[in-house]
């Protein structure tokens, strides 16, 4: 990918919320600190499982920053939980909200998958408050199909698909999606800052999702497909054998780096959510691969 794009895709989240508005105001509860793991009231921790927790934390050895990590076994109910209430910039995770309300509005009614989404580059500049000197695209048509613009903002995490979806899906129905199914610490953001979310909140999200309570079996057969295809795999799945399914969201933005979805085995499914802010958001990200890793070869232990 280009210098250009990267930067643009970092740049893109923040300049989002420019008219993102304040659906949804930031919870303040807990603040990201420097340390690596900061223990809160809300977590858990004392009720970890062993095997878990020394999973992560040799993943983790060395590692600076913030990490934030939940491990749900779909299977057995084992769970970990490390940091998961506290707010991180989502960077590309927001588009799972906007592809959950798309398919809402696809069951709804009120969007077509074979509907043609059109758009100036130059109107979407404006109206998501992108500058022109920073933009991917300044000119021409952006034209997609919601089934296409679906799978280009998920596989590759496009961003003027995104745009396109935002505009049509309609900033408050995110908001209600939020509200609705109770991610109550995942935000749109304000004019100055950033859509925000938790480890918890992201989890929540997937949970939701496995178990078809954001949309009908086909649509939500449909999302994990999108999100198996995603072909941004240098965390969860680095590690994991080629024929694992894994059906998964990446998001960075400045320091912060992402990876989390659901490992579908024999030996039973499993939700993977790992959140970080470093000041080395390459080495977080093999911290996160490291901790699937980990985490995958413990699931495959009889027990």
């Amino acid at each position: 990918m280009k210098n250009k794009k990267k930067r643009v895709v970092k740049l893109l989240p923040l300049l989002l919320v420019g008219v993102l508005g304040v659906f949804l105001l930031l919870s303040p509860a807990v603040k990201i600190s420097g340390n690596r793991f900061v223990l809160t009231k809300e977590e858990t921790n004392l009720n970890q499982t062993t095997p878990l927790k020394d999973i992560v934390n040799t993943a983790l050895e060395g590692a600076t920053g913030t990490y934030g990590i939940v491990i749900q076994n779909l299977k057995t109910g084992e769970t970990y939980y490390s940091n998961e209430q506290i707010v991180f910039d989502a960077g590309s995770l927001y588009k799972l909200w906007v592809m959950a309300t798309a398919y809402q509005q696809i069951k709804n009614g009120q969007l077509q998958e074979n509907q043609v989404l059109s758009q100036d580059a130059t109107v979407l500049n404006q109206e998501f408050n992108i500058d022109a000197n920073s933009a991917e695209q300044t000119e021409g048509e952006v034209t997609f199909t919601v089934a296409d613009a679906l799978t280009q903002m998920i596989t590759v995490s496009d961003n003027y698909t995104a745009l396109l979806l935002t505009e049509k899906v309609g900033l408050s129905a995110v908001a209600t999606f939020l509200k609705e199914n109770g991610l109550t610490k995942s935000n749109l953001g304000s004019y100055n800052t950033p859509p925000t979310t938790t480890p918890y909140d992201t989890a929540l999200f997937f949970k939701k999702l496995y178990q078809s309570e954001l949309a009908n079996q086909q649509n939500t057969q449909e999302m994990l497909n999108l999100l198996a295809n995603q072909q941004l795999n240098n965390g969860l799945p680095k590690y994991l054998p080629p024929t694992v399914k894994v059906a998964h969201k990446t998001g960075e933005i400045d320091s912060f780096k992402h990876d989390a979805g659901i490992v579908f085995t024999d030996n039973g499914n499993y939700i993977l959510v790992v959140m970080s802010q470093s000041d080395s958001p390459p080495d977080a990200m093999e911290r996160i691969a490291l901790i699937s890793k980990g985490v995958f070869d413990y699931n495959q232990k009889p027990r």
